[in-house]
């Protein structure tokens, strides 16, 4: 077996056939290639025989330049986490390689040294898929402490496709007076197509703004045109791969930006700059679970959380808010239990309202509380930190059903 390492340009023998490529990172046993044709082969390396053709040279490390700090613009603190939008894939090496400090986004996009002064950290280079509670809270006291210690406003760079869960729960842990910004990118610096300058421009702007609190940042429309500024509560990403992804839920967004003029142009009222006290929240209660209910499925599954001891349960149930009448002796026996557990709908829009038909009265006979229109995610990350700050259930229900972030809304427009 050749001793190999990333970048390498490589031929492995497998099972009768040969693949060449270069090396690419891994994360698992086996070892990873960039193909000529552009596409990645995972390939076990039993029995494999792994020959170097090339090694990887090791390009100059660019000179640093100098970003001197300017008296006369906000200062923004750069909380960063991982994600698209601080990588760049080196097609010539196979290598990925991360551009996560103030000086590295600084050095791609210049023009952000005209719009600020910029204090970066890294608290995470992780996968957004990684995310936990730990890495929440860790990210609330960051935003907490920069904010004390003078930060005009905060960007939080992260993964895209769990950036709505961390917004919803920043939203909960920090009463921010001045801007939390998060912003990601779906695709990376090195492509054409890439929109994390943009992204962050727009961002920069926010962040320098008076919207207060706690908001999400990503393009408008499939041009370079602008982005929108979404609530921090409201916001989840609706297409895998388009750089549109992330729209509104049940509201219109708080506003857009331009992305040529950094104007923004509200659309809905928010908290303003200055009007709520710094507060932090942080407490979580982690063994809680979001369930996505579907016809025929058991509900045994009520009956494992409640054995396994979980404290709070989020059921994502059909249309105005619906499981199985089926369901209704496990979800009793569970609030019994002393499991709070909050219904929500499957429906991209629309509030749960559990008093139309017999299925739903019956269920907030049991104990369920109905979610209203909150997104399913939203209402679990809220039922975690709910959980955090009191354990008694009649406490946890009213934090639930009250608007604390702009996570309710009690009349539905959308």
């Amino acid at each position: 077996m050749a001793d190999y390492k990333e970048g390498d340009m490589v031929r492995v023998s497998s099972k009768g056939r040969e693949y060449s490529g270069i090396v690419m990172p891994s994360r698992s046993d086996k070892i990873v290639l960039k193909m000529k044709s552009g596409y990645n082969a995972g390939l076990s390396l039993d029995g494999a025989d792994v020959t170097v053709v090339e090694r990887s040279p090791q390009p100059p490390k660019p000179a640093r330049k100098a970003h001197p700090h300017n008296p006369g613009l906000p200062n923004i603190s750069i909380l960063s986490t991982g994600g698209t939008i601080a990588s760049r894939v080196d097609y010539r090496t196979g290598a990925v390689s991360s551009q996560f400090t103030a000086d590295d986004i600084l050095d791609a996009i210049p023009e952000l040294g005209d719009m600020a002064n910029f204090n970066g950290r890294v608290l995470s280079m992780i996968f957004s898929e990684d995310m936990d509670a730990s890495v929440w809270q860790n990210l609330a006291r960051a935003c907490h402490e920069e904010i004390k210690n003078g930060a005009d406003g905060i960007i939080v760079t992260h993964g895209t496709d769990t950036l709505s869960y961390t917004a919803a729960a920043l939203s909960f842990m920090v009463r921010s007076p001045v801007p939390i910004v998060l912003v990601g990118a779906q695709r990376s610096s090195d492509r054409p197509s890439s929109d994390n300058a943009m992204n962050m421009i727009c961002a920069t702007a926010v962040s320098t703004s008076d919207i207060a609190g706690v908001t999400v940042v990503m393009h408008g429309e499939t041009s370079d045109d602008f982005c929108y500024v979404h609530r921090g509560t409201k916001v989840r990403k609706l297409h895998t791969s388009m750089r549109t992804a992330f729209q509104s839920v049940n509201v219109p967004p708080i506003a857009r930006v331009d992305y040529a003029t950094r104007k923004i142009t509200p659309i809905t009222g928010y908290v303003k700059r200055g009007e709520q006290e710094l507060k932090l929240m942080g407490d979580m209660e982690t063994k809680c679970a979001l369930v996505k209910f579907y016809p025929g499925m058991s509900p045994e599954i009520i009956d494992y959380y409640r054995e396994k001891s979980f404290k709070g349960l989020v059921l994502e149930g059909t249309g105005l808010g619906h499981v199985s009448t089926k369901w209704l002796p496990a979800i009793e026996k569970a609030v019994s239990a002393g499991i709070t557990i909050v219904m929500t709908s499957q429906c991209i829009n629309g509030r749960i309202c559990d008093r139309v038909y017999s299925t739903g009265i019956d269920l907030l006979k049991a104990g369920a509380i109905e979610g209203e229109d909150m997104l399913p995610e939203v209402a679990l990350v809220k039922l975690m930190w709910a959980l955090g700050q009191t354990n008694d259930m009649a406490q946890v229900k009213r934090i639930m059903q009250h608007d604390y972030a702009g996570e309710i809304h009690w009349r539905s427009t959308v």
